[in-house]
């Protein structure tokens, strides 16, 4: 007698778990592959955020150290906080000195600058124009954007209060935090440097 053999068929509960069980593989992978993407694009946006910062600080470097007389005879220094400060250089090298000015506002560092017209020159804060130059910087009170030294600063040195007796100040210390998004990774990012007032150098 022939013997006849049966398939056995997919049941509709092991189609229901096969399902399931692939739907959570794909979802893994997705979700695997959006938090790749946005720590790829959170990595991207903190790089371009340390160049940025590490270019405005060597700007303000540059700006800073160059620091002379208005073009009316002012002080070279107009005023200094912790989060801003005015001065007096030549930002264009056109033999014009222009009145500069950094500023936190919010989480932004802007800069401002006004060329003196006429004659004699007067410095007209209407015409002042002003750029935006580094986004998501955090403030602290430990480390403020701008510290101010005495000449005999020896890198140990405490800066002066603020706001400062503005005729001692000989060196500047910049510090720039960033961070992109507080929420993720990577942590924040600090840029320093510091500039000797070459100009106002009294101990030569």
């Amino acid at each position: 007698m022939k013997k006849i053999s049966y398939k056995k068929g997919v049941t509709l509960v092991e189609l229901i778990v096969s399902v399931a069980i692939l739907s959570a593989i794909m979802l893994v992978v997705s979700t695997f592959q959006k938090d790749v993407f946005s720590l790829n694009t959170n990595l991207q946006s903190s790089l371009n955020a340390q160049l940025e910062a590490r270019h405005l600080i060597k700007t303000i470097v540059s700006e800073l150290r160059k620091t002379t007389q208005s073009a009316i005879g002012s002080y070279p220094i107009e005023l200094a906080s912790s989060t801003g400060i005015t001065f007096y250089s030549d930002v264009g090298n056109n033999g014009s000195i222009d009145k500069v000015r950094y500023y936190l506002s919010g989480k932004t560092i802007k800069k401002g600058v006004i060329t003196p017209t006429g004659n004699p020159p007067v410095y007209n804060a209407g015409s002042e124009v002003t750029t935006t130059l580094l986004n998501y910087v955090t403030a602290s009170s430990t480390l403020p954007i701008f510290q101010y030294y005495l000449s005999s600063y020896a890198g140990t040195s405490t800066p002066l209060s603020i706001p400062p007796n503005i005729s001692t100040i000989r060196l500047i210390k910049i510090t720039v935090i960033i961070d992109t998004d507080p929420n993720r990774s990577p942590t924040p990012i600090i840029a320093t440097s510091q500039v000797s007032l070459r100009n106002l150098k009294d101990n030569l």
